[in-house]
């Protein structure tokens, strides 16, 4: 397990009205002391309910599943990381470091399924957070929620960065049988080391692409999703990254540009200065040209694309990169027609 972290930054919570800060009182002299390896902490989660409505018309799905909260991987770009400031925590080294469990969430799942209220429909888990994170290892969580996803025979789509996914092949192309699932990776870089950097504790590229591998072999229907296309940092690998995803059996693909809200602009520009310090000025001069001066743009229809003429250029790489590799030429669905709830099996499911 990496010792690296995405941030150090204990970034202020922006609901709560104080905050503490460090200062020099006199009592110290000396060199600063090297700090302890910040160990992850996990706390169990009491939710009562497991899927989440989702009402962006940007996204592809009206429901989605997370079984963490917060989420050990680091990225120092991740969207998700003020969410846990609604959790009393910072978007910094908390969100990474404080992972909230769903210990209950399968039996959450099964009691949702059961209410004749739910209507079959495709539901994406990892919606927030990964769902293979490293906790997953350790709790297998979402194992257990695949099992319910094909006892209900429920279609469930999943994108994750770990490699972790290859230990769930059996359940997955049982799944894939009836059309029932399909696997996205997320891959940011080519680069290893950028790509440690920029997302310390998720599998290498080269695991990524290996799993994806594996599980298209196994009939699992693969796809990959270049998730953030940073301008200035990674834009230029956008056709090697969907080649080698073309190379590995993914027939899918998708892009989001990066944003920016609320405590993750700090954390990815401390980031930059730390990691990347030359290139810097240039990704954020670059960010800004795809977001109408901003770092960040919450507008549904222009906040996972962005906007103007740099924006456009990515989308133009993007679209004809995959008609040249023929991805996205497949746009069936997920079924829900082998949909059943308990009552309903029979001696021959």
């Amino acid at each position: 397990m990496s010792t690296l972290r995405g941030t150090s930054l204990r970034t202020p919570n922006r609901f709560e009205t104080t905050s503490l800060e460090a200062f020099d009182d006199g009592w110290e002299y000396g060199e600063i002391p090297v700090l302890p390896v910040i160990q992850t902490e996990f706390i169990d989660d009491h939710s009562k309910s497991i899927l989440s409505k989702n009402d962006s018309p940007d996204l592809g799905f009206n429901y989605s599943v997370n079984v963490y909260r917060g989420c050990e991987h680091g990225c120092a770009y991740c969207y998700a990381r003020p969410t846990h400031e609604y959790l009393g925590f910072n978007a910094g080294i908390d969100f990474e470091s404080k992972i909230m469990v769903k210990h209950n969430a399968p039996e959450l799942l099964r009691e949702a399924f059961d209410k004749r209220s739910w209507e079959p429909q495709f539901v994406m888990m990892s919606g927030n957070t990964d769902c293979y994170q490293p906790a997953e290892r350790r709790f297998g969580i979402t194992r257990k929620m695949l099992e319910v996803f094909l006892e209900y025979r429920n279609p469930v789509g999943i994108i994750t960065k770990n490699a972790l996914v290859m230990r769930d092949k059996d359940i997955l192309s049982e799944m894939a049988k009836l059309n029932l699932v399909g696997v996205f990776f997320s891959i940011t870089s080519l680069n290893r080391d950028l790509a440690r950097k920029l997302e310390p504790r998720t599998s290498t590229p080269e695991r990524r692409l290996q799993a994806m591998r594996t599980l298209t072999d196994a009939g699992i229907p693969t796809g990959v999703m270049i998730g953030p296309v940073i301008p200035g940092l990674n834009d230029d690998e956008v056709p090697a990254i969907l080649a080698a995803a073309r190379n590995a059996g993914a027939t899918q693909a998708g892009f989001n540009m990066v944003r920016l809200p609320y405590s993750v602009k700090p954390i990815f520009e401390e980031w930059l200065h730390a990691n990347v310090p030359l290139e810097a000025k240039k990704v954020i001069a670059r960010i800004q040209m795809t977001r109408d001066g901003k770092m960040n743009d919450a507008e549904f229809g222009s906040r996972m694309r962005g906007t103007g003429g740099y924006a456009k250029f990515v989308k133009e790489l993007f679209d004809k990169t995959c008609k040249r590799l023929g991805m996205n030429e497949d746009r069936s669905r997920l079924t829900t027609e082998h949909f059943r709830r308990a009552g309903e099996r029979t001696l021959f499911d």
